[in-house]
């Protein structure tokens, strides 16, 4: 039987971390899986309600490490992190994504001889102004097994010298989530609440400090979004950063006069069921690029570079950058092309990444 700590420590991580916990419970002659939740993103009331949409059990270690620069908040996951790998002597510590929590864990484990499994491997966007690149890159370096979403991600760890025998292709493990819980996401009210009616709106979401921290650039693609919102109703989840920013830069006058929706966070299920109905999404998010395309739903990301090249290849999402006319001009040719241009869904995006992810655990020598 294999001891496995699994690494939650922010949002984007519980659901990738659920399908995974799920799938060793069922398989309890062959794990004994822990949950362990950094406490990252420490707002206990966002985490306990993915934690419950999700269907999993309170966390077994919670290290409430809260917030601080990079810095500070990785080396304080670090020091949170080590008796408890010490205490435990797990057969493997299995980190997943590319938050801080991703790479201070790993970090500790290499440290003490104990094994790495990453998911989401291999991802690249190319560029080190990314936190989350650095994160990527580092965790990939020092983990002893690489789970990878799509086939461009091997090609990656390729380049950078990782022996194929430590690389295995799996899946996307988020898209266990999304396909185990669409239909429980019907019961959510949350368009109902709103007014709004499926294929009748748009959804945003925006949080990256390269497009909300610059007055010019979060105002240039403000200027875009209302000229969106001039055509359907956007409905924008406003992560507390970019709302900080919306009233530092005095930018909510303008977007209440208009067609913008501000809201608070959704939960898991709520926010599925919103964005699952959008005519549109706008978004700087990773997850957000993956879940549309499996979905068919047309999907702009504000952004200059992605680390998911796939949804470009083979999906419904387009690079479209900060450029205000790019945006507009991206925006307009879908809502005047009711038909989604013909595309599929990438290899083994098909609801039983976990399942893989299991058996190559138990397989590895």
């Amino acid at each position: 039987m294999l001891k496995i700590l699994n690494i939650a420590g922010a949002r984007p991580n519980f659901m990738k971390v659920a399908p995974i916990y799920a799938e060793m419970k069922r398989r309890a002659a062959e794990f004994e899986p822990m949950i362990v939740h950094t406490g990252q993103h420490y707002d206990a009331a966002m985490s306990d309600a993915f934690f419950d949409d999700l269907g999993m059990p309170k966390p077994d270690i919670y290290l409430g490490v809260g917030s601080g620069s990079h810095a500070v908040q990785t080396a304080k996951i670090m020091t949170e992190f080590e008796p408890v790998v010490l205490e435990h002597k797990p057969d493997w510590v299995l980190v997943v994504g590319d938050v801080n929590s991703t790479i201070a864990c790993a970090l500790v484990c290499a440290k003490l001889g104990i094994k790495i499994a990453h998911v989401e491997a291999g991802l690249r966007s190319w560029d080190r102004g990314m936190p989350e690149e650095i994160n990527r890159i580092l965790t990939d370096s020092i983990s002893d097994l690489l789970f990878t979403t799509s086939q461009d991600a091997d090609e990656n760890l390729r380049q950078e010298g990782i022996p194929a025998e430590r690389v295995r292709f799996v899946g996307n493990v988020m898209i266990d989530s999304l396909l185990e819980h669409l239909k429980i996401a019907e019961n959510s009210k949350v368009r109902t609440d709103l007014g709004i009616v499926e294929g009748a709106y748009a959804v945003m979401t925006l949080h990256r400090p390269s497009n909300v921290d610059e007055r010019d650039v979060f105002g240039g693609i403000l200027d875009a979004l209302l000229s969106v919102a001039e055509r359907l109703p956007i409905i924008f989840p406003v992560h507390p950063r970019t709302r900080a920013k919306i009233e530092e830069f005095g930018f909510l006058g303008r977007i209440a006069a208009s067609n913008i929706k501000l809201i608070e966070p959704l939960g898991y299920l709520d926010f599925m069921r919103l964005y699952s109905g959008a005519r549109l999404v706008l978004t700087d998010s990773g997850g957000l690029q993956e879940e549309t395309t499996v979905l068919g739903i047309p999907c702009l990301t504000l952004r200059h570079n992605t680390e998911r090249p796939i949804t470009i290849e083979m999906g419904t999402n387009v690079l479209v950058g900060t450029d205000p006319d790019k945006i507009k001009q991206a925006a307009k040719n879908v809502l005047e092309n009711p038909v989604v241009a013909e595309t599929k869904i990438p290899p083994l995006w098909d609801g039983k990444a976990a399942g893989r992810i299991c058996d190559e655990l138990i397989g590895f020598a």
